[in-house]
């Protein structure tokens, strides 16, 4: 091994212009398949990231289903028609679902905050029950999140988003302050992590206020098909098998608890917001393809290149071999020995390659975060050991099949 090495470095130093144009495509594809995947994994991994609000093992009964696309003959107005979501349909769930580990019901709305001459409009003002944090995700800050007590009572008490607290209250705390939502005082009691802007542009809890369902229920009209709909949401347990039989069940029951005859269709949807990530998922299997065909393309010359190197090597050193095999040097020595060579140059140009993707990681892409993973620099050296061994396999077996006799006659 340590011959191999000094011999691999004799090779690269001898002629440094034929190796670097040779180890040039290994370089270069290795470079781009590995940027292809480092920036495919980084926009999932944005993308999913900017999802999370959605939940995981999530269900939610809403009117429209997911994934229909642009279709022209998209019944709209069909589901549209739909009854919205209630308050006694989330306490039948809420009493009835044996697969569920948390179920919420959830009014949306947009307003203005106040606190004494300061307002911020366009807030998101949510209503929810307990059972939200075991829903979604909601990361306090400062403060706590509502007691059951609060949320029972319908009590004038809030959550509020970094956004809002920055805005209203730059030179102060929040916690303990009253503010003004459409009228009604709420007491601030918890003030959530500064999420920032996702990277599509998802809504954040920034600029977020989250209060007890019962006190949203007093400031908008919730019921009608033209009132809010709020939104229905059940957590599953983490298998996919648990996840079906939940959907039955919940199909079922919403189905009796809106008195639907055996044959009438569905007035409702059930929605995974999983859909919608694994939807993005074929296209970034798509990107990775493109990735290892165009990659695929500068490998290929840059095997050809070193194959050419090895050749070379084995016609320099053509009487070396032959005195090698007459000391006593065995046919697997000779080609292990080249073989080594080939793979050691071929892993040489890999990590330049990576090297200088590493160094691209560094540039700025706006909201895009983008991070050279373990992963991708194992596949790096993966695919650099596997072209290595392609390449250097014929001239080292034409290297271990020398006589000796005519090797050093040759030389």
């Amino acid at each position: 091994m340590g011959e191999s090495i000094r011999f691999a470095i004799q090779v690269l130093t001898t002629n440094l212009l034929r190796t670097t144009l040779s180890l040039l495509g290994v370089t270069i594809g290795i470079m781009l398949i590995i940027s292809v995947f480092t920036m495919v994994d980084s926009l999932e991994k944005n993308i999913r990231d900017s999802l999370d609000f959605l939940g995981s093992n999530v269900v939610t009964v809403d009117k429209f289903p997911f994934g229909t696309g642009p279709d022209p003959n998209y019944p709209w107005w069909k589901y549209f028609r739909r009854p919205n979501n209630s308050y006694s349909e989330f306490e039948f769930l809420q009493a009835n679902l044996k697969n569920a580990a948390a179920i919420t019901i959830v009014g949306q709305a947009s307003t203005t905050a106040r606190y004494g001459s300061s307002s911020l409009g366009g807030t998101d003002l949510w209503g929810m029950t307990y059972q939200y944090k075991d829903v979604y995700e909601v990361d306090i800050a400062q403060g706590r999140y509502f007691t059951q007590q609060e949320i029972e009572g319908g009590r004038n008490v809030a959550i509020i988003g970094d956004e809002i607290a920055q805005t209203l209250f730059p030179n102060e705390s929040a916690i303990g302050k009253d503010i003004k939502v459409r009228g009604f005082k709420v007491r601030v009691i918890g003030i959530m992590t500064k999420e920032g802007e996702s990277f599509i542009g998802t809504p954040s809890s920034d600029d977020r206020i989250y209060i007890p369902y019962k006190m949203f229920n007093k400031m908008y009209y919730i019921g009608s098909r033209w009132g809010i709909n709020p939104s229905l949401a059940v957590k599953g347990f983490e298998d996919d098998i648990g996840m079906v039989e939940l959907q039955n069940e919940m199909e079922g029951l919403l189905r009796k608890v809106r008195g639907l005859r055996p044959k009438e269709e569905s007035n409702f949807a059930l929605n995974r917001p999983e859909a919608i990530a694994e939807a993005l998922g074929g296209i970034f299997d798509v990107l990775g393809l493109a990735g290892w065909v165009i990659g695929g393309f500068a490998i290929l010359v840059g095997g050809f290149g070193i194959m050419n190197i090895m050749f070379v090597s084995v016609q320099e050193r053509t009487k070396l071999i032959g005195i090698q095999k007459s000391l006593g040097a065995k046919n697997y020595f000779i080609l292990f020995q080249f073989l080594f060579e080939s793979v050691f140059l071929c892993l040489f140009g890999g990590a330049i390659g990576v090297f200088i993707v590493f160094l691209l990681t560094f540039i700025p892409f706006g909201t895009l975060e983008v991070t050279l993973s373990a992963k991708n620099i194992l596949l790096g050296v993966v695919v650099s050991s596997i072209i290595g061994v392609v390449s250097g396999i014929i001239p080292s077996a034409k290297a271990a099949r020398l006589d000796p006799v005519e090797a050093m006659r040759a030389g």
